[in-house]
């Protein structure tokens, strides 16, 4: 798949009874963008709404629970040249998908976001996060630097960007995967950023952090549990960077990726990347009036 500076766009939304926040977000998103919205076997609305305000729109049921399982059938439904993962719940910001794909249009394979960003103009933050989720965020993150010979600022978070040619890295368990109800895969939950974040540094790909401001939920509660989703990232840490898991998808796909940056075309040569468009409109009715940041 040749890279170029105007690329088409997939947005991977997993969502579970998240009618209500998709009534609000997703008229934010790109118009040209192909919108992948993976239900999470929901018992609200949150089809009828998506076919309604996004006819349009590529509308799956995920194989199994999880939010990676979620994302992995988005992700292999995506025709895009370029994959955002997006969060239905209104806590990513859409106006900041364009600096996402700019980061990948000016030689990322992969665009991270960050909400504590350095030395950046970009803001950056959370409204969401608790003093005890930040801790153990902080922590881990230290750990994952340590462990990948990295220096991210932030490890779990879930408002990423990639082109779509390295989905070779990823190795994500096969959405065919038959299990019982009361067991998840390795993978399936919300370990998947920090999943990511390895599978893509040990393969070699250049990651670009971009600096993102996390909202606060809009309706309804999160599916996040602080300890036991926060022991799924350890042992993530500790499984993928093992010995043996580094030697797995290394070779392969690093050469896989710097094929595929050879086939970029040179920025010179064409646009800068203003064909990603976030409609205009008001501020989504949040609590207190909170506006949706420009």
């Amino acid at each position: 798949m040749p890279r170029h500076a105007n690329p088409t766009l997939s947005v991977i939304v997993p969502a579970r009874n998240e009618a209500r926040n998709l009534e609000i977000v997703l008229p934010y998103l790109p118009p040209q963008a192909e919108i992948v919205l993976v239900d999470g076997h929901s018992s609200d609305d949150t089809v009828d709404v998506v076919r309604r305000l996004r006819p349009d729109a590529v509308i799956l049921t995920q194989t199994r629970r999880g939010k990676g399982n979620a994302l992995a059938c988005g992700f292999a439904a995506a025709s895009g040249d370029v994959i955002v993962m997006f969060d239905a719940d209104g806590s990513a910001d859409p106006h900041e998908i364009p600096a996402f794909v700019a980061a990948l249009v000016e030689g990322a394979d992969v665009a991270k976001g960050t909400r504590f960003a350095r030395g950046t103009e970009a803001e950056a933050g959370s409204e969401d996060i608790t003093l005890l989720r930040s801790l153990g965020n902080a922590g881990l993150n230290g750990l994952a630097n340590i462990a990948l010979g990295t220096r991210y600022s932030d490890l779990c978070y879930g408002y990423n960007a990639f082109w779509r040619d390295v989905l070779g890295v990823l190795d994500l368990p096969a959405l065919d995967l038959a299990v019982p109800a009361d067991r998840m895969v390795w993978g399936d939950g919300f370990e998947i950023e920090t999943l990511l974040t390895c599978r893509f540094s040990l393969a070699g790909l250049k990651i670009a952090e971009v600096a993102s401001v996390e909202r606060e939920r809009i309706h309804g509660e999160s599916n996040l549990r602080t300890f036991a989703d926060g022991f799924r990232v350890l042992r993530t840490l500790g499984r993928e960077c093992a010995p043996r898991a580094r030697r797995r998808p290394a070779r392969r796909v690093a050469a896989m990726a710097t094929a595929a940056r050879t086939a970029i075309v040179p920025l010179a040569l064409v646009p800068a990347p203003t064909e990603v468009v976030v409609p205009s409109g008001p501020a989504r009715p949040v609590a207190a009036d909170r506006p949706l940041a420009a």
